[in-house]
């Protein structure tokens, strides 16, 4: 099916299965193995935790805000993964793959289009975190909590504590679908040719309507992983996190096709 003309390219979407994803993700584990990107996160991840510790260790009054925070990194995942994109891409076609092309997408010509993405992320991030304080205010705001361990202790003994529980993942499981249909490939799209940022968008949305149903299993797919190796104080998320830039580079080759 082509999506749209851009310039003496044309933007195709192809249809997607299951074995795609699991191919994918082998593919991305071998793109790991062969560049460790581990170790470009350890240091950054580390202070990550650090400063983040620090914060609400400090600010007891952000404790009702902490699970929409980590559930909100997921929705930037694709801007923290964009450096991932372009060293699979190179590792793909034998071009050279050091971490010296890491930052390649903020410097050439798909710089303009990142932006243009990276903005759109950053609304959809705030609108979230908006929408996550105004769930808390409408459910547990009214019984005034004041300290981590009251709060804790509310979010499972009161019906307002379930009601944010039940309605908080209900907006939030829409916000993570809304991103993922329009994130997953416009981030790849113009990392592997500057499209415009609406081109990539509607590139995205063309392969999450092409493929639904696998589309949705490859954002539970993520969503487990990343939850999985957040548990180890976000310390699994320097294997993780590589691992699925990789991969949705990967799936995207099998996703979008762009012709000269």
């Amino acid at each position: 099916m082509e999506l749209a003309a851009t310039g003496a390219e044309q933007v195709q979407i192809k249809p997607i299965t299951a074995a795609d994803l699991d191919w994918a993700l082998a593919q991305g584990w071998d793109d790991f193995k062969a560049k460790r990107g581990d170790l470009l996160l350890l240091p950054l991840i580390y202070a990550v935790i650090g400063f983040a510790a620090a914060f609400f260790a400090f600010n007891a009054s952000f404790w009702p805000l902490i699970f929409p925070l980590v559930g909100g990194f997921a929705l930037v995942g694709p801007l923290a993964a964009a450096g991932f994109y372009e060293i699979a891409k190179r590792r793909e076609r034998g071009q050279d793959s050091s971490w010296t092309h890491f930052l390649d997408p903020l410097r050439g010509p798909s710089r303009v289009p990142m932006l243009g993405l990276t903005v759109m992320l950053v609304l959809i991030f705030f609108a979230w975190m908006v929408s996550a304080q105004a769930i808390y205010a409408a459910t547990l705001g009214p019984l005034a909590i004041d300290t981590p361990e009251g709060f804790a202790a509310a979010l499972t003994a009161t019906s307002q504590g379930w009601t944010m529980i039940v309605v908080g993942n209900l907006v939030g499981a829409l916000f993570a679908t809304f991103t993922l249909a329009v994130a997953a490939f416009s981030f790849p799209l113009v990392i592997d040719t500057p499209v415009p940022a609406l081109t990539a968008v509607a590139a995205s949305l063309a392969a999450f309507r092409r493929s639904p149903l696998v589309m949705l299993r490859w954002g539970v797919m993520v969503a487990f992983i990343l939850a999985v190796a957040a548990l180890p104080l976000f310390v699994g998320l320097i294997v993780a996190l590589p691992v699925l830039g990789y991969a949705t580079w990967h799936l995207y080759t099998r996703a979008v096709r762009i012709r000269g």
